[in-house]
């Protein structure tokens, strides 16, 4: 039988990780470089936000794992599987129970509060990467503040199709100072990340930064001043299970008759929903 190590990692491997993220939460959306380790599962697939997790878990810890919305999606599964295995700690589908959420792609639809920590899975971390390739170039950018190629993607994305369209991973500004990608979440969740009372840590294990957002710390969407974000527009939408509205929703069309619904993309809130735990 094979023993492995609490939370998988050696003990130096978590000191170097927790170390990258002390800097990371000391320099709110700065990218901090970091020896990525080699998982038993494929780069792309969450490795960032899970050497996150396993660096910082604790044996009083509670976990809660979620891909776009589900807890019982193939990635949530065995990513929870792994760290269960290796910590023989507690795993919950219920958010307010988690002391660590780890997610790929989305923000819990109910408020995270002091004392959590929300890791988010990152694939590609730097905001800039579509108008520079080079690495060497983009640092030297962000520390000259020189932003003008993120209002550039905005501004191509206007003149073509009349507003913003990044319907995800919309660039943010942390703390006044560092531009930075919120990781794939939607429109919709990108308010979230203001002034939240969990620390946010966003992972990329396959471009080897990891990057914060600290509790109460400001983060503003880009935007010009004509052109105001705007989230995703749910109005007048519900979910058909649950019927919540003002949650992001998945679209969905009914096999039978062909008629397109709504469905709430947090599984685990829509549960609680049905089961009459919330009803909010």
């Amino acid at each position: 039988m094979i023993e492995y190590n609490f939370a998988f990692f050696d003990e130096g491997s978590k000191r170097e990780i927790r170390r990258a993220t002390l800097k990371a939460i000391a320099i709110p959306g700065y990218q901090v470089p970091f020896a990525s380790r080699e998982m038993p599962i494929a780069r792309g697939w969450g490795t960032g936000g899970l050497q996150l997790t396993l660096s910082l878990v604790g044996k009083d810890d509670v976990l809660k794992v979620i891909d776009q919305g589900s807890d019982e999606s193939v990635n949530a599964v065995n990513i929870k599987k792994l760290v269960t295995k290796t910590t023989d700690i507690k795993q919950t589908d219920y958010t307010q129970e988690a002391t660590i959420i780890q997610s790929r792609h989305r923000v819990p639809e109910i408020s995270l509060k002091k004392g959590q920590i929300l890791v988010l899975q990152v694939p590609i971390p730097e905001p800039l990467r579509l108008v520079e390739p080079s690495e060497y170039t983009t640092k030297r950018l962000h520390a000259d503040k020189e932003y003008s190629g993120a209002w550039l993607m905005l501004f191509e994305q206007i003149v073509k199709f009349g507003n913003t369209s990044t319907g995800a991973d919309h660039p943010v500004k942390v703390h006044e100072r560092y531009v930075m990608a919120p990781s794939p979440i939607p429109r919709f969740d990108n308010p979230k990340l203001d002034m939240s009372e969990a620390l946010i840590l966003l992972g990329a294990g396959r471009e080897k930064k990891i990057y914060a957002v600290p509790p109460y710390t400001n983060v503003v969407s880009l935007a010009f001043d004509d052109y105001p974000f705007e989230i995703e527009s749910l109005e007048g939408k519900k979910c058909k299970l649950c019927g919540a509205k003002n949650v992001f929703m998945d679209e969905l069309i009914d096999e039978k008759t062909g008629e397109t619904y709504y469905q709430c993309n947090d599984s685990s809130y829509c549960l609680q929903r049905l089961n009459g735990e919330i009803d909010n």
